[in-house]
């Protein structure tokens, strides 16, 4: 567990956080590790004052490295009127940095009531004795000129003063998805949302769209979760994480968004990795979410991956992946995955995405250095335009192990969109959590919200829809909803306008919030410049814009601080391009009785048509981009009998066009229900096991799966069926293994449990000897009389104990061991079992203290693993246990030192020392 750094100073100024000391110039970020700070401000007053908090999270950090940041209070108008810096020291690659704003400038001048910015600027740095003579301040503003490209910026406005709150048009809810309407009190009963310019047929869908579970760096329970995982390691998979999001956090979808490149079980390159073990298990997630739809109808469980680096590429997801994109190959030059990608390469990836229908998010986007293209951070490229589709604004802390939705440590990142957005890119705003520990959706309210329309079935193929129209909106509140409208069109939407343009906050709450502030945002797609508060203070804004192209988006703070963004509206102004009000032309048809069916549409339209949606019998079955205009269907979803056949094609414009119902009939054979016959097998101890089953059915097998303890491990499609299991994710010891069978109508046959175990793990060896003290001295050095059978205490085990101190008064004992720890261990546990006996009465003061270190063989202290006093006093012995594989390759003291004052005895009592490596 990661120990944060706690200190807090008294205010000498309007602004004040602890300073220290240090800083750097050549520095190298790894390519897995993210370098976070995050910023912590109330939204008002609190104890008279703003409280502010920073935390500090670099997994990668060394021993030397350092974080330096820069908080400075922006006025309404922009100017700094307030600022304070530092460079904090990283315990275990965590710190925290606490302080107060108190409300005036600098030099104590009083403020007028308003809306005031709190930055936080930061980056991780080592230090340079030749910047020794420099202040700190001048350490933190060369550490942030130095590291430019990897600056992290955070931002939150605060209330000053008593505001009036801003002026919101009545309406009523949205209804919304079942999950999370039970979760949150919602409608769920098809309403309109009161708005000028007429309802709004959507329905709102509450989930997160980034986490990760055991297929890579995830899935650890939140006991021991804390800091970077282990790839593979963790003990829940994506089943999981669905079943969490939804009956524990409420909500409507989750995204298994899985690291690309630990496939491999490395977050490097495993050259020996099998390209089949990672295609396969990339491939059980897939199935993992399409089984967790099919028995969960009202939760869409979706599967994808993160692809990329973080410190010198960027992460950014792909939503809908129908293969592994990887980069890395093994020893024998295979591909460890299934579709060939360039590392950082984002404009070969746009590509691809494109060719293969994906879409996807950038993820915890810098607001520098990354996704870079020809030098160029957040570059602009044609297809990326086309398939990035959101942009994260707000993340709660990735190693969160908050399961009651009370995070603090929460990440924004409105800049790095608005700069994408200037840049050209069409990104609908989202809200995620990036849960690594197991508490999917429970570390804090954030949700991403998606428009679905209402009647419209939660399927993946209606879903990414609303992902392309960017209907989406991001909140930090799951009972609150915002949806932007402009002159009645609705955000996401592209159109050209003439006169002039009427934006409208629709903002509602189930949980009785309010509105206190709404800021719209204007910017310029292309322009490559500075997104500009509009207006605020009210829900309703009219104005001309000027000709040309524009963007526009809307943000509401509550009264309790948590925010909404609303995805943006493009319009051009005027120009030469007329609004576009013809809707396309479409007409449908359908071949086919049984099995798999083809729907087809041709479409046209005086621009271009963007898409086409089949529709049958009312429901959203599919859809199509491009011409020729088609998509098979499964027939065996639809009941014998007659159906019928809509197609609506779309324009960039929103326009809309329907053609006429086309009737059409399905007779498929009686439905196959008989499931089929399995049995499992499994052979191998350690290293790779091979995973076996045979299967048969009436019909035929469509699939079989491995299930190891309860949790599916991979599927392969075709006999023989055998999976080639790497053993070392799992602990040593008993397992069990189930194979389930299906056929292609659904049924599902399920072998009995086959026991099986695993022993990977060499031995452990003792390199302690007489570790229990019942060869009296043997292999110890001790003060005289430390080692005793004195029954005055009892020993843990046996007779024998060590017993320093307990004389009452000025007194020193010490007992050592030399031990030789190999170079070649992997791991080396020093523990042993502490009793401490105390005359003390003090609950608060260490007057007799047990240190516990490793020293050299000269006796010169390396380290103090512990240091253990009257205050730990107790009846009973503890364990207590430290990892020293810091030390190997080298001969050590395993060192006890008791001091006890002039008064009052205290007894250190300690049995059954260890050393154990593995």
């Amino acid at each position: 567990m990661h120990h944060h750094v706690r200190r807090r100073l008294g205010l000498a100024c309007a602004l004040a956080l602890l300073c220290s000391s240090v800083v750097a110039t050549d520095f190298g970020l790894p390519d897995h590790y993210e370098f976070n700070a995050t910023l912590s401000v109330p939204f008002q007053v609190q104890a008279g004052g703003f409280p502010i908090r920073i935390d500090f999270d670099y997994p990668g950090a060394g021993d030397i490295t350092r974080a330096a940041w820069l908080v400075e209070v922006l006025s309404p108008t922009g100017a700094v009127i307030g600022s304070d810096s530092g460079i904090a020291t990283l315990e275990h690659g965590r710190g925290v940095r606490s302080g107060r704003w108190n409300g005036f400038a600098n030099g104590g001048r009083s403020l007028p009531a308003g809306y005031y910015t709190v930055r936080l600027r930061a980056v991780p740095m080592v230090e340079v004795p030749e910047d020794a003579r420099l202040s700190t301040e001048q350490r933190v503003r060369k550490a942030l000129a130095v590291f430019a490209d990897e600056v992290v910026e955070q931002n939150f406005d605060v209330m000053l003063g008593r505001l009036p709150k801003a002026r919101m048009p009545a309406m009523q809810p949205l209804p919304t998805g079942r999950v999370s309407a039970a979760a949150i009190g919602a409608p769920v009963r098809a309403q309109s949302l009161v708005a000028a310019g007429g309802g709004l047929p959507y329905t709102i869908y509450y989930g997160n769209l980034h986490s990760q579970t055991n297929h890579s760096d995830g899935g650890t329970p939140v006991a021991t979760c804390g800091g970077a995982e282990v790839p593979q390691a963790g003990t829940m998979g994506p089943a999981d994480a669905y079943a969490m999001m939804q009956t524990q956090a409420g909500g409507d979808f989750l995204l298994a968004s899985e690291h690309n490149h630990m496939y491999d079980g490395s977050t490097g390159t495993n050259t020996s990795a099998s390209p089949t073990t990672a295609n396969n298990l990339f491939n059980s997630g897939l199935a993992a979410a399409a089984s967790y739809r099919s028995a969960h109808p009202q939760f869409l469980a979706l599967y994808g991956n993160e692809w990329g680096v973080i410190s010198n590429g960027g992460h950014l997801n792909i939503i809908n992946p129908d293969g592994l994109a990887s980069w890395e190959y093994n020893s024998s030059n295979q591909l460890i995955g299934s579709v060939a990608t360039t590392k950082s390469d984002y404009a070969g990836l746009y590509a691809i995405m494109k060719a293969r229908g994906w879409i996807g998010q950038f993820n915890h986007p810098a607001s520098s250095g990354q996704f870079q293209i020809n030098g160029v951070s957040l570059a602009y490229d044609a297809n990326g335009a086309e398939v990035m589709v959101l942009a994260e604004v707000l993340n709660s802390s990735a190693f969160s192990t908050n399961t009651t939705m009370t995070e603090t440590g929460r990440s924004s990142y409105e800049s790095a969109w608005n700069k994408l957005l200037e840049a050209g890119y069409r990104l609908a705003p989202s809200s995620d959590q990036d849960n690594h520990c197991a508490n999917w959706g429970l570390s804090f309210t954030n949700r991403t919200g998606v428009l679905l329309p209402t009647g419209t079935a939660l399927t993946p193929a209606a879903f990414y829809d609303a992902l392309r129209a960017r209907r989406v909106f991001a909140t930090e509140d799951r009972t609150s909803q915002l949806v932007l409208t402009a002159n009645g069109r609705v955000m996401g939407e592209s159109f050209s306008n003439t006169g002039p343009l009427t934006l409208v906050a629709n903002y509602a709450s189930t949980s009785g919030q309010s509105a206190q502030r709404v800021q719209f945002f204007e910017g310029v797609p292309g322009r490559n410049g500075t997104v500009t508060q509009l207006a605020e203070g009210s829900g309703s804004y009219t104005f001309t814009p000027a000709a040309g192209k524009h963007f526009y988006y809307v943000k509401v703070t509550q009264a309790d601080g948590l925010r909404l963004w609303s995805a943006p509206v493009w319009i051009d102004q005027g120009g030469s391009t007329p609004a576009d009000t013809t809707p396309p032309t479409v007409s449908a048809s359908e071949s086919g009785t049984s099995g798999s069916i083809t729907l087809s549409a041709a479409a046209s339209d005086n621009v271009g048509v963007s898409r086409v949606e089949f529709l049958v019998d009312g429901v959203l079955v599919g859809t199509d981009t491009s011409a020729p205009y088609a998509v098979t269907f499964d027939s065996t979803t639809l009941s014998n009998g007659s159906h019928s056949l809509v197609a609506k094609a779309y324009d960039a414009a929103g326009n809309v066009g329907s053609s006429s119902a086309v009737s059409f009939s399905i007779s498929n054979a009686a439905a196959d229900t008989t499931p089929p016959t399995v049995s499992a097998s499994e052979s191998g101890s350690s290293g790779t096991i091979t995973l076996s089953a045979s299967a048969s059915d009436n019909v035929g097998v469509s699939k079989v799966e491995f299930w190891i303890d309860g949790v599916l491990k991979g599927s392969v499609l075709t006999p023989p069926y055998t999976l080639a299991f790497n053993s070392t994710t799992l602990s040593d010891g008993s397992h069990t293994l189930v194979a389930k069978a299906y056929d292609a109508a659904g049924n599902v046959g399920t072998s009995s449990a086959v026991a099986f175990t695993i022993s990977n793990a060499p031995a452990a060896v003792e390199r302690i000897s007489n570790g229990g003290f019942e060869s009296g001295t043997t292999g110890w050095t001790a003060s005289s009389g430390v080692i005793t059978s004195d029954s005055t205490y009892p020993a843990k085990t046996g007779s024998w104990k060590a017993w320093l101190d307990g004389y009452g008064s000025s007194h020193t004992d010490s007992a050592y061991q030399a031990v030789t720890i190999p170079s070649t261990v992997t791991s080396a546990t020093l523990s042993f079992w502490l009793r401490v006996d105390s005359s003390e009465t003090t609950t608060s003061t260490a007057y007799d203290t047990l240190k516990v270190q490793i020293r050299d063989t000269s006796g010169n202290v390396l380290a103090t693993l512990a240091t253990y006093s009257n205050l730990n006093k107790g009846s009973s012995y503890v364990q207590r246990s430290f990892d020293v594989s810091a030390w190997k390759g080298k001969t050590v003291r395993v060192y006890f030192l008791g001091v006890e004052d002039s008064s009052q005895a205290t007894s250190f009592l300690i049995d059954d020392v260890s050393l154990k490596t593995q």
